[in-house]
């Protein structure tokens, strides 16, 4: 009498695995091609970002300059120099300052724009192209259009003040000024973004709700209050942390359009680091004031994502 064993088991006869045991056996050794295809990537990336953030490290503890060889070991001198430099204060204060006039309206306006389109208002391409084409601009060109526009004496912002029979305004020779023009500057220029991301949300969004809202004789106002608004948070929460996280690294239009001037009430952080790095030629204490302000910015990213979680 003979008997068969039942399918997939394996042959007791040939000691041959099942076809399912193959199967995995054959997974197991199918990396080579895959860290291959992976490798390249994994130079490129230790190569130009783990080994520059190591080496900026390490170079914080010394007192490596662009115009001496010779490299020692300091220790945390760097640190609390840093500490102790009320240029590093001031210009942590005019990022601060910064960031607080820039990205609460580069959160509002890009929510009112992205409403205004998506309410169905004719030409719905030309307004899309208008809020999002200066986005699109280099630095560069956004810079010397707004210098042209910041001209004290040919300039159309003095200009439009003075057909109002008001004085001419210093809007970056003014200390009290410089900055607030700098953060309307950013907020024509950056705002498209913003807008792109509020824009994908409210197109997400079931019409169902607001359609019953409507049936119930909710007004448009009270259906984007208690309706619109209440779903679009975590939207909200994910532009503003970007937004507070690109204000903080601001550099670019300020370097190109005042220096950081008037008498430093424009510079920020970074420039201060550029500054003392590649001016004052002082790269170990420049790389211990850039890793101080890397810490600030993960705090700073750490509460923002504490404060959304308690809200959800």
């Amino acid at each position: 009498m003979t008997t068969t064993a039942p399918p997939g088991a394996p042959d007791t006869k040939t000691g041959s695995d099942s076809p399912r045991r193959a199967v995995l056996n054959r997974g197991r050794t199918s990396h080579g091609p895959g860290w291959a295809f992976v490798l390249p990537f994994l130079l490129v990336f230790a190569l130009f970002l783990v080994w520059p953030i190591v080496h900026g490290l390490w170079m914080s503890f010394t007192d490596t300059s662009l115009a001496l060889r010779d490299t020692s070991f300091v220790g945390f001198d760097n640190y609390s120099e840093a500490f102790g430099d009320p240029d590093v204060w001031s210009s942590l204060g005019n990022t601060a300052f910064f960031t607080a006039v820039s990205s609460l309206p580069l959160v509002l306006v890009a929510l009112a724009m992205a409403l205004l389109v998506h309410s169905g208002l004719a030409g719905q391409w030309a307004w899309r192209l208008a809020f999002f084409a200066p986005y699109l601009l280099p630095v560069t060109v956004v810079t010397l259009i707004w210098n042209w526009l910041y001209q004290p004496e040919i300039g159309m912002a003095n200009q439009f003040l003075d057909t109002l029979g008001m004085e001419p305004v210093g809007w970056l020779s003014d200390e009290s000024v410089a900055m607030w023009s700098i953060a309307a500057l950013t907020v024509w220029w950056t705002v498209g973004f913003n807008f792109l991301l509020y824009l994908a949300a409210l197109q997400s969004l079931p019409s169902t709700y607001d359609e019953a809202a409507a049936l119930d004789g909710a007004g448009a106002w009270r259906r984007l209050w208690s309706i619109t608004l209440p779903q679009l948070r975590r939207t909200t929460a994910l532009v503003a942390m970007l937004q507070v996280l690109a204000s903080l690294k601001v550099f670019d239009q300020i370097y190109i359009l005042t220096k950081g001037g008037p008498n430093g009430s424009t510079r920020p952080v970074l420039e201060y680091v550029y500054d003392v790095g590649f001016t004052g030629y002082r790269l170990g204490y420049a790389s211990a004031i850039s890793y101080l302000f890397f810490a600030l910015v993960i705090v700073v990213s750490l509460v923002q994502l504490r404060l959304f979680r308690q809200e959800d």
